[in-house]
């Protein structure tokens, strides 16, 4: 009888135990995934994971299919950078980022959830294809995924307004239609996707000072808040290009004069205001590259078209984040920061 009372206490403390443990796996899986959370939010363009290299699967598939390797980059890319972003969708941590909901992956009405038979999933409608030869189609193949996704934009032609129509009737927003297009045009004028280099909106060797501003209370055109961070310097001092990206809009605006928004790889808008000219070469659809003249500092705006001095001379420098649903404002400080900090770096390295 003792021995049994013994064997009982021994086995509920050992289960107890692996409860416990149970409970503290869990607890850590929770605040990892709270962690990533604060770290989305926070950073809204966060470094990313370094996974394997997508170029090789992207031309891969354009060979297989004839769609531009640069347009399936530019999908997969955007796919990555809102799944990274957003924290309702999980992170993109494979070399092929694009989520293909399994509803549309299977067919609807399939009722074999767990059958990845190419033929299967046809039958009912399903978008799933085998894009490696195993025989089975799975919606976290890379292979699989990019070639299901080449073979459903081949279906709508095999020119660009055709991919664009594809692009519609997959996504129902002409936002990410729009941002998808400038990523492939970046893709396809530079040939490849190495992207990541960043600069300093201001040539170090001019003079300029800047504080965190961002959140601001500011009163002219009615309350609001400080969207960026002010960059004081000289009148005509050069404004460069932070990123690779295509100029989206070029022109006046009451609020921030004469400026430029440049989109990036990354989803970002980057937003350039009370400038006194443009380079001559910029204008809307324009490419550029980081660190290249787009600008001159000046004190444009608040008021109608033309209107100077009603503030010292500087540039406002402002970015926006596109998370698929809606675009947002976040803060440029520790951004510029750093990007001051590699650009000083470089030159004592030069």
């Amino acid at each position: 009888m003792k021995v049994l009372i013994s064997l009982l206490l021994a086995s509920s403390i050992f289960l107890t135990g692996l409860a416990g443990d149970n409970v503290m796996k869990a607890e850590e899986a929770q605040n990892l995934q709270q962690k990533k959370d604060l770290q989305k939010q926070a950073h809204p363009v966060f470094k990313e994971q370094k996974a394997e290299n997508p170029m090789p699967y992207y031309l891969k598939t354009a060979a297989l299919t004839d769609v531009p390797w640069y347009l399936l980059a530019a999908i997969d890319q955007y796919e990555r950078n809102v799944r990274n972003t957003r924290r309702d969708l999980p992170d993109a941590d494979g070399p092929v980022a694009i989520l293909i909901p399994r509803h549309k992956w299977l067919g609807a009405l399939n009722p074999a959830q767990k059958d990845r038979d190419p033929f299967f999933i046809s039958l009912f409608d399903g978008m799933g294809k085998d894009g490696n030869g195993d025989g089975a189609a799975y919606e976290n193949d890379p292979d699989d995924v990019l070639y299901t996704m080449a073979q459903y934009l081949s279906t709508y032609g095999s020119d660009w307004l055709d991919y664009k129509t594809a692009l519609w009737d997959y996504y129902k927003s002409e936002k990410t239609i729009q941002v998808i297009t400038e990523m492939a045009e970046l893709y396809k004028h530079f040939g490849t996707i190495e992207l990541e280099k960043r600069a300093f909106p201001i040539p170090l060797r001019y003079n300029y000072d800047y504080r965190s501003t961002w959140g601001a209370r500011r009163g002219w055109g009615g309350l609001r808040i400080h969207e960026g961070t002010d960059i004081f310097a000289g009148y005509g001092t050069p404004v460069l290009s932070t990123a690779y990206g295509v100029v989206e809009i070029i022109g006046w605006n009451k609020f921030g004069g004469w400026r430029i928004g440049i989109r990036d790889v990354k989803n970002v808008y980057h937003y350039y205001a009370h400038l006194s000219g443009y380079e001559k070469h910029i204008k809307k659809g324009s490419i550029v590259k980081p660190g290249e003249v787009i600008g001159y500092v000046g004190s444009s705006g608040y008021g109608p078209k033309g209107t100077q001095g009603k503030f010292p001379p500087h540039l406002h420098y402002g970015m926006y984040k596109y998370d698929g649903n809606t675009e947002y404002s976040f803060d440029p400080y520790p951004y510029l920061r750093a990007w001051e900090r590699e650009a000083y770096r470089s030159c004592r390295g030069s």
